[in-house]
């Protein structure tokens, strides 16, 4: 027995060499194994349902859409509305004879029909802008406005405007090949507005429609001719007829008598029945088309 009171381990049999000392095993906390996540398959899974089910409720929207525009169609039947430009005169027209920078002036009076074919939709329009510009060059010929009007079914509307610009700049090249101050030329015609459709009670939002109108011709008014030589000296003899004659005497003629022999001046050419198309202007940002 050792000095501590802890009896002294004997030597293994037959074994001569020093005492071994008994040691114990370390003891190592061993770590629990890392649990499998379930979920670990399921998210690509739940992406899939996901885009499943967007995809499904967009097809139903689209479908019940389509349903419902077409039992709009075969209820109402909807037309898209007709103008018509019914005449269209050039009643002043000057260009000044600079070569650098030659300013135009002048005025055009339209005439347009609108006819709504429909018969269970009223179309609503706001103000009108009018403008013109030649075919070839689109070269400015003025501006204007119309007022705007509620456009029941069945009804035929007309649209008056005169369009007119004064001493507007203009390209001198293109003027002076488009602007003819005697003879035809060929113009075209916009009208710019917003238009919505009502159904009984129920009105939809209004959306930009434009108006073109294309080959229509148009000629410059003639000038006055001078009165002619004999007209004048009709006026003078009624003038000096006028001074010696008593009043007892019968009048002398008036003078406007002897004006009135001058020919008028011919009326500018008139454009009749030309159809206009309609567009349906969509803004998208910056952009329209």
């Amino acid at each position: 027995m050792s000095s501590n009171g802890k009896p002294t381990p004997q030597p293994p049999a037959g074994g001569n060499g020093p005492p071994k000392m008994y040691q114990r095993p370390i003891y190592r906390p061993q770590q629990a194994p890392a649990k499998r996540r379930r979920g670990g398959r399921s998210c690509p899974f739940s992406c899939c349902c996901c885009f499943f089910w967007t995809a499904l409720v967009v097809l139903l929207l689209a479908f019940l859409a389509a349903v419902a525009g077409g039992a709009f169609y075969l209820l109402y039947r909807p037309q898209r509305p007709a103008f018509t430009l019914t005449a269209a005169r050039v009643t002043r027209l000057s260009l000044s004879p600079s070569a650098t920078a030659p300013a135009l002036s002048d005025a055009i009076d339209v005439t347009l029909t609108a006819r709504n074919p429909n018969r269970k939709l009223a179309y609503l329009y706001d103000d009108f802008a009018v403008t013109a510009a030649t075919a070839a060059n689109a070269v400015p010929l003025g501006e204007a406005s119309a007022p705007g009007f509620a456009h029941g079914a069945g009804n035929v509307t007309v649209i008056r405007a005169t369009v007119s610009a004064s001493a507007l700049a203009v390209d001198p090249a293109a003027a002076a090949s488009d602007v003819k101050r005697s003879g035809e030329f060929t113009i075209a015609l916009d009208l710019e507005t917003r238009a919505g459709v009502r159904v009984g009670a129920l009105k939809t939002k209004k959306i930009g429609i434009l108006v073109h109108c294309d080959g229509v011709k148009v000629a410059a008014p003639a000038p006055a001719p001078a009165a002619p030589a004999k007209s004048k000296k009709k006026l003078a003899k009624a003038a000096v007829a006028a001074a010696v004659a008593p009043a007892a005497d019968a009048p002398a003629p008036a003078a406007s008598a002897a004006v009135d022999d001058a020919p008028a001046p011919p009326a500018a050419a008139t454009s009749v029945a030309r159809v206009c198309q309609v567009r349906i202007r969509v803004k998208i940002w910056k952009w329209t088309f």
